[in-house]
């Protein structure tokens, strides 16, 4: 099933949620929120066949952007959801193959991590079945309000 389809024909949040909002900044964190899961949910459908789970895509993104041995000190601190799980995550993605873990020679408590062929062919595979969902949402809004929400929400974030 393609994460496009997951999310498409979703109503307004008050009608989604049987609600009436009194404040529209109330009204606007309530949608951000089940904007978010929702997509999340969507997107972990999306990623099932590839069995990975949205963290483990997020290791092999980081790991690909690197395109070198990398610390999993500065893997934990570039994902986006800071899972505390980040070892487990890849020790999982080192026994399908997709990572390769080697330490550090100085400090055996460090540990770096390197995606391997097998690891870029996979993010390769979800990124042509991804690119035509992508362009579906980015089609709904303009560069300028893409521009404006990132504002907003890096103002949010202080």
């Amino acid at each position: 099933m393609k994460f496009a389809y997951l999310l498409i024909g979703m109503a307004t949040i008050g009608e989604e949620l049987k609600t009436k909002f009194k404040q529209d900044k109330h009204r606007f964190i309530t949608n951000l929120i089940f904007t978010v899961n929702s997509f999340q949910n969507a997107f972990n459908v999306f990623l099932k066949p590839y069995h990975l789970s949205s963290q483990q895509y997020n290791i092999l993104r980081i790991l690909r952007g690197a395109a070198d041995w990398t610390s999993m000190n500065i893997v934990k601190d570039l994902m986006i959801d800071k899972a505390p799980n980040t070892t487990r995550l890849a020790d999982k993605l080192n026994g399908k193959g997709h990572i390769e873990r080697q330490r550090s020679d100085q400090d055996r408590r460090g540990v770096y991590l390197s995606i391997t062929p097998k690891g870029w062919d996979l993010l390769e595979e979800i990124d042509l079945d991804q690119a035509g969902v992508q362009n579906d949402y980015l089609a709904r809004i303009t560069d300028e309000e893409a521009r404006q929400f990132s504002k907003i929400l890096d103002r949010m974030k202080g």
